[in-house]
């Protein structure tokens, strides 16, 4: 007969590997969250309102800033600048896509009355059926 040795099975997990990869992981977030919060400057207005749902989907945001150029929201914080007419293409293949979409207003706290309503008339003619405005919580 064959004389086998019988080796126990081993019945640990390896775990570092998994800590090498949640430490890139981790490395690779810091890195790119300061790169995620770029924008538009823009100084919103401070009023007392309510935020949106957390069901709610995410709204498509349109900009003005104080010296009145429009800007449309890319995504991950980034915005883009567009013309008028840009704008009214972008937003109306946006709702073409999503209906239901909600569309916000994020306009600077220096800019006209006249320039935010002018926008928000271009994202009306664009087949917006309401426009909320952004805002920033009041300090106390």
């Amino acid at each position: 007969m064959y004389n086998r040795v019988r080796r126990r099975k081993v019945a640990e997990i390896n775990v570092v590997p998994y800590i090498d990869v949640m430490l890139v992981l981790l490395i690779i977030f810091m890195v790119t969250a300061p790169l995620i919060t770029q924008g538009v400057k823009v100084d919103l207005p401070k009023a007392d309102s309510e935020p949106l749902d957390k069901d709610s989907k995410t709204p498509l945001v349109a900009s003005v800033d104080a010296e009145g150029n429009y800007y449309i929201a890319e995504g991950a914080g980034k915005n883009k600048r567009v013309s008028a007419e840009e704008l009214a293409i972008e937003v109306a293949a946006q709702l073409q896509l999503d209906p239901k979409k909600p569309v916000v207003v994020n306009g600077d706290g220096a800019v006209s009355y006249d320039a935010v309503i002018q926008l928000m008339v271009l994202l009306q003619k664009a087949g917006v059926p309401s426009v909320g405005l952004m805002t920033d919580m009041p300090e106390k």
